[in-house]
């Protein structure tokens, strides 16, 4: 069953806008409503748990349940990175470094799986179960990553999302002149736009003595939730064309 999106510029578009909310969204959560971060990702990963449930025994692509999934791994991916890094006390490079080997952990027994790596041919049960662990994992790795480019290796929120943002480049241009597996291209390419959207979202939140614009967890999310929701209807109307367009053609055909 194809339930998972083709990979299109808007795809990368939507999904830096969700992580970028779900770094704003689980700040939101733990600080601005002090929640914290134990009872944040307890929370959070319960939405995503159950968003994730419903998406597995959905029988077609829904493109509100899809990213409805993307964001609540970013937001659980958020607190679950602050939990380690903070309360526990890892620290964000020691916390990047194991969820850098829970990842590579992953991808080991997807490729042992026998399932396709290719995300656009992802179609059975343990395939997708596969697919969306990564997801959460790399978006945690991604928090941790972007949290320590900001705070640690003295880049701050905008140098940071230069980098990353460099990288991306780099990974767009390995994909029309290198021989690089296409896959390998998208994992890393999935990775790196979760950091890009911790330190974007941190830009956006912080207040501007930190380096950041001062629009505070609230006033990101919200505007976050409207780009990604406009994004949403966008993909959603492309979807009832092409549907459209397929029963035209089934039609002539079957008329001629």
């Amino acid at each position: 069953m194809k339930k998972l999106p083709q990979i299109t510029l808007a795809f990368w578009i939507m999904k830096i806008a969700a992580t970028t909310l779900g770094e704003t969204g689980g700040d939101l959560l733990a600080q601005t409503l002090n929640v914290g971060y134990a009872a944040s990702s307890v929370i959070l990963v319960g939405l995503f748990l159950v968003s994730l449930v419903t998406q597995l025994r959905a029988t077609k692509f829904h493109p509100v349940l899809y990213w409805t999934v993307i964001l609540s791994t970013s937001t659980a991916g958020t607190t679950m990175s602050d939990f380690m890094n903070r309360t526990a006390g890892l620290g964000y490079a020691r916390g990047a470094l194991v969820l850098i080997t829970a990842l590579a952990a992953v991808f080991l027994v997807w490729r042992f799986s026998g399932q396709s790596f290719h995300v656009e041919h992802i179609s059975t049960f343990r395939g997708e179960v596969l697919y969306w662990t990564a997801i959460l994992f790399s978006n945690t790795l991604g928090t941790s990553l972007g949290d320590f480019l900001a705070d640690d290796s003295g880049l701050g929120y905008s140098g940071g999302a230069l980098l990353i943002g460099g990288l991306l480049a780099l990974i767009i241009i390995a994909k029309y002149v290198t021989r690089i597996s296409v896959t390998l291209l998208f994992w890393t390419a999935f990775v790196l736009t979760r950091p890009l959207g911790a330190t974007v979202g941190d830009f956006f939140s912080k207040p501007v003595v930190k380096g950041g614009l001062g629009y505070g967890t609230i006033g990101s999310s919200l505007v976050l939730v409207g780009v990604l929701a406009a994004l949403i209807a966008y993909t959603m109307r492309q979807q009832r064309t092409r549907a459209l367009l397929s029963d035209a053609e089934r039609s002539m055909g079957t008329t001629g």
